[in-house]
C-alpha cells in the first residue's frame, strides 16, 4: 500500500487516526510572591463542567507545539501573555475518556511564573469569571483532573495522573 504525503509529511494511516488521543495544554499561572493562581469558572454555556472551576486549558491545533498551545489558550481565555519557552512542565494527565476525546486525552499542565497582563474574562460565553485565587483557598467545585494536577503541583506531589483507566 502506497503512503500518501501532504506538505512532505506522510498522511496518518487509518488505525492511527482511529486511536488518536486528544492533546491538551493547561497552564498554572502561579504568583509565588503572593501565593495565588489564576483560575476560571466555567459558565452555564460551557461544553462540560458547567459552573465548575478550572485552569486555563484547551486543545492543541494540528501541527502546533504543545508549549504554543498553552501560551495561545492562556491568552485567548485570560489575556495573559507568557513566553512558550519559559513554561515548565508541572504535571501530565492521561485520561481514558473526555469531552471530544472518546479515545482518551493527554493534558500537559505547565507552570508559568512570569507573565504580562492582568487576568480578564476574554471568553464570557464559556466562562463566568477569570480571577486570582489564593492557593490555600482553591474552590472545591473544581474539574477533578485539573484540580488533582493543581494540588499535586502546589504540594510537590506526583507529576503524573491516570484517570479512568481500568
Amino acid at each position: 500500500m502506497a503512503q500518501r504525503t501532504t506538505d512532505d509529511h506522510p498522511e496518518a494511516l487509518p488505525p492511527a487516526l482511529e486511536s488518536m488521543t486528544l492533546l491538551v495544554a493547561a497552564v498554572i499561572v502561579h504568583d509565588k510572591a503572593t501565593n495565588r493562581v489564576v483560575l476560571l469558572q466555567r459558565s452555564r454555556n460551557a461544553k462540560f463542567a458547567q459552573g465548575m472551576w478550572d485552569l486555563p486549558v484547551g486543545k492543541s491545533e494540528p501541527g502546533e507545539p504543545i508549549t504554543q498551545t498553552a501560551a495561545r489558550e492562556l491568552y485567548e481565555e485570560t489575556g495573559l501573555t507568557v513566553k512558550p519557552e519559559a513554561l515548565k512542565v508541572a504535571h501530565i494527565i492521561h485520561g481514558a475518556w473526555g469531552v471530544e476525546a472518546p479515545n482518551g486525552f493527554l493534558t500537559v499542565v505547565f507552570a508559568a511564573h512570569e507573565w504580562s497582563g492582568e487576568p480578564e474574562n476574554r471568553e464570557p460565553r464559556k466562562h463566568s469569571q477569570v480571577c486570582w485565587v489564593d492557593a490555600d483557598a482553591i474552590p472545591e467545585e473544581f474539574v477533578d483532573t485539573t484540580a488533582s494536577a493543581l494540588h499535586r503541583y502546589l504540594d510537590g506531589g506526583p507529576q503524573v495522573s491516570i484517570d479512568g483507566w481500568s
